[in-house]
């Protein structure tokens, strides 16, 4: 399924348009959602060729109504769009939304004729019109016009061609179903995402000359999210990179001279290689590489022996342990001078050859220095905060605020949080595989997360428990010797009610080397709970999510082994 797109509503009536920005706008949006009730208003959905024409200056002289997602990529989208309402004084109300139930409420609220308008992108596969619509005026044409047999001798030449003619075409047609069924059942059998909606909102500021550099950095943290959450290829992140990279250099081109005259409150935005090492600016280096995803799956932290290997790889660099578990801002200068070239070479030695990765970085002034995947870390971890006092709504203002360089206090909060679910998600990692709770139920992996886990109310969270799942799947694929298990996706649960007995389950697409991060799950889901009357919601816009009712866990696992076999 085609993600990440923008999709616009409007209500005919001049009072207000609706706007909702999603990290994964689902296909079934052209149609009426299932499970919604008879009588409601389904969407109608229309691709649109000019975004400014057919969409912004639609919306420039209306109230518009702001639905926007808990997706770090949705959040930048947002920011960009209230920028351009604030620059033409639009006016605007912002209604955040978790899942389809909310957003169900929300239309039904505010219009009762929705209309969505969803940017057509060529990197979203998107069929052919001519490959599923076909035009039958002409077969009915000559079904009527059948001979009896009759004709003149004369005639029959022609009509034996006409035959011929009309047989060739049914063939053609017969082809064109079985294509047709072929295409249809490959674009609605897999979930996956297109351009980051930050992207797209930032190219439509770009084309009314309106982009500022602020813009620029929401539409970077936009796309870093859509790679750290594993949503997009390498491919396609370094293309989208090297496209940002150009306005970069525009917007953030000064001359040497230039430099010692900038404000102390400016703005700048680098194009750089860094380490793939999670918050280690705002972190030490020791902590960085124990939490680190990339670096914990291939040195094996959760063993003796992989600490070990840890060891020999810092004594390799020449670096004293008291120098790496000490701030990164503390770290003798000497050292942090070469450190990426030292951590480079010496990580190719282990396997590592690509710990270096193209990204972009911001001063906000002299002192406050972030790389996009450390804003993309804290906004999310705002965002899915399970601490006492926050709320859904709360969350998202915090996480809404994090972006904004007048609140950095907010956003140094969430770095804290930040390492907080890191630890907390290696930790569980580590439990997992040393515990043996991954089990191989056939065609998939399979691992369930019980009551008294240590923060499992944060992996009840569906972005936190993705991240969670993506991440043990790696680290499992570094530790088993089993070349099969290699291969297979993973399928993971934790509880998420105990007083409702439900729990949240999330699949996870295989890990290799050439994933095309196409996700099948969603619609295996829906399958294996349709088979089994199994009690499941499906509320989340990312498919592969859903709510299951625990008592139904066994019948619903059963049907999906047998329906991937």
């Amino acid at each position: 399924m085609a993600g990440n797109r923008a999709a616009i509503g409007w209500r005919h009536g001049p009072i207000e348009r609706a706007l909702f920005f999603g990290g994964s706008l689902d296909r079934r949006w052209s149609q009426q959602r299932p499970g919604a009730s008879a009588g409601r208003p389904a969407a109608v959905a229309m691709f649109v060729s000019d975004f400014r024409k057919e969409f912004y200056e639609l919306v420039q002289n209306q109230r518009v109504l702001l639905f926007v997602a808990s997706d770090v990529d949705a959040l930048c989208a947002c920011k960009i769009l209230q920028a351009l309402f604030q620059c033409d004084h639009v006016q605007y109300t912002l209604v955040p939304v978790s899942g389809w139930q909310e957003l169900e409420t929300a239309f039904l609220e505010h219009k009762e004729q929705i209309k969505l308008l969803i940017k057509q992108d060529d990197d979203l596969d998107v069929p052919a019109y001519d490959d599923i619509f076909r035009d039958e005026e002409d077969e009915e044409e000559q079904s009527g016009n059948e001979s009896d047999g009759s004709e003149p001798a004369g005639k029959r030449t022609r009509l034996e061609e006409e035959i011929v003619e009309r047989t060739m075409k049914r063939r053609e047609r017969r082809e064109w179903e079985a294509r047709r069924r072929e295409i249809l059942f490959d674009y609605e059998q897999y979930e996956y995402y297109g351009t980051s909606s930050a992207m797209v909102m930032f190219d439509l500021a770009w084309l009314m000359s309106k982009d500022l550099n602020d813009m620029l950095w929401w539409a970077i943290v936009g796309l870093t999210d859509q790679w750290i959450q594993d949503k997009i290829t390498q491919m396609k992140y370094v293309t989208d990179v090297g496209a940002l990279q150009r306005h970069v250099s525009r917007h953030n081109h000064r001359l040497e001279d230039q430099e010692s005259a900038l404000s102390v409150d400016c703005t700048r935005i680098a194009f750089e290689y860094d380490l793939r090492l999670a918050l280690y600016q705002h972190w030490s280096l020791y902590d960085s590489l124990c939490n680190t995803c990339y670096t914990a799956a291939r040195f094996r932290l959760w063993s003796v022996h992989g600490q070990k290997r840890l060891q020999e790889f810092l004594a390799d660099m020449g670096l004293p342990l008291k120098q790496v578990k000490q701030k990164f801002q503390s770290m003798d200068i000497s050292l942090k001078e070469n450190l990426q070239e030292m951590i480079e070479e010496s990580a190719n030695k282990y396997g590592m050859k690509d710990i270096r990765m193209q990204t972009f970085s911001i001063h906000f002034g002299f002192k406050n220095k972030f790389l996009a995947s450390d804003v993309v870390f804290a906004t999310m971890s705002l965002m899915e905060s399970p601490e006492k006092d926050s709320s859904g709504t709360g969350n998202f203002i915090r996480a809404l605020d994090s972006l904004s360089r007048t609140n950095l206090g907010q956003l140094y909060h969430g770095l804290e949080l930040a390492k907080k679910h890191l630890r907390a998600t290696q930790q569980t990692i580590a439990s997992c595989l040393c515990t043996n709770l991954i089990i191989s139920q056939g065609p998939f992996l399979y691992c369930s997360l019980t009551e008294g886990t240590p923060d499992i109310l944060l992996f009840s969270r569906p972005v936190s428990l993705g991240l969670l799942s993506r991440h043990l799947l790696k680290s499992f694929v570094c530790s088993t010797k089993n070349r099969r298990c290699k291969l297979l996706p993973l399928v993971m649960a934790a509880p998420l009610s105990a007083e409702q007995g439900t729990v949240t389950v999330v699949g996870v697409p295989p890990e290799t080397d050439s994933s095309d991060r196409k996700n099948f799950f969603g619609r295996a889901f829906e399958k294996a709970a349709e088979s089994t009357s199994s009690r499941t919601l499906h509320n989340h816009f990312d498919l592969s999510v859903i709510e299951l009712k625990a008592e139904d866990r066994s019948k619903f696992l059963d049907a999906l082994v047998s329906l991937l076999s």
